[in-house]
């Protein structure tokens, strides 16, 4: 719903540009302030198509903006904000290249028990301990892309609203639910969690991928890019998952093993694609 707008010009690093700019590389100041960044032509475009909570819109106020920017600052539900185009390149992180539109977007504090799933045939990814920002946003990338309805982020790890994410993202994380959980308990509080298989990934893993059956309700686990699961996990998965490889490599690294098992899946399940 699009409500009246108030236009401000923001020339210098006042208070609010560096709270903003906090949000880049600060996760408690994100967490605080329940707002994060969008940078990005594909994440602002998915984030307002799919009715993402926006708290302003920033433009760049040097540019004549194209017809798609315009029409964002016009229907902005919140403040819009005209912004100095060397402040727009430092909160864009795009020195040689200011953005012409950035958004200040609300976070969502979603809980496995808020996810909502279907009956059959449901796909998750779970990602334990994450330790990079732009890895949790290719596997969100990934779990959408492949077909499943949400992702799980336990323990401490990487913030899936970290502008490396968001990016990583190119705009899935705003178009697939994304949970977070303290650890192994909260994370398999989800509604049917009966009715899973938990199948986790490990490249020493007894069983090969191309041999489990993930055409039912199904969890795919993935651990931390270095340590792997975490014992929690380990315990709660009922089979552990290899893929299989060649070469001289000696793994592959999360994001590519998640990728890989979730195109198994999708293959399994004949997942219609475009």
């Amino acid at each position: 719903m699009t409500g009246p707008t108030k236009t401000k010009r923001v020339t210098t690093r006042n208070a609010g540009f560096q709270q903003w700019h906090s949000y880049l590389t600060n996760r408690s100041k994100r967490s605080k302030a329940g707002l994060f960044l969008v940078q990005g032509v594909r994440p602002v475009r998915m984030a307002l198509h799919n009715e993402w909570p926006v708290e302003s819109v920033l433009y760049n106020s040097s540019v004549r903006l194209s017809s798609w920017a315009q029409s964002v600052v016009d229907s902005a539900p919140g403040d819009t904000y005209a912004v100095a185009p060397e402040l727009m390149a430092e909160l864009g992180e795009k020195p040689d290249s200011p953005p012409e539109i950035l958004l200040v977007a609300r976070t969502r504090t979603l809980k496995p028990v808020q996810l909502e799933l279907p009956k059959r045939g449901a796909l998750i990814v779970i990602i334990d301990r994450p330790q990079y920002p732009g890895n949790v946003g290719t596997m969100i990338r990934s779990a959408d892309a492949f077909g499943a309805q949400a992702v799980i982020i336990t323990g401490h790890g990487a913030d899936h609203y970290d502008p490396q994410s968001v990016r990583a993202s190119t705009g899935s994380l705003f178009g697939i639910q994304v949970a977070a959980a303290d650890g192994v308990d909260e994370g398999l509080q989800w509604e049917g969690r009966a009715e899973f298989t938990l199948v986790g990934t490990d490249e020493s893993g007894p069983d090969n991928v191309f041999d489990c059956d993930l055409t039912g309700n199904t969890a795919l686990v993935i651990g931390n890019e270095g340590r792997g699961l975490s014992r929690g996990w380990l315990e709660a998965c009922d089979s552990m998952a290899r893929i299989p490889i060649v070469g001289t490599a000696s793994s592959l690294s999360a994001p590519s093993a998640c990728a890989a098992v979730l195109f198994e899946a999708a293959r399994q399940r004949h997942t219609p694609v475009r």
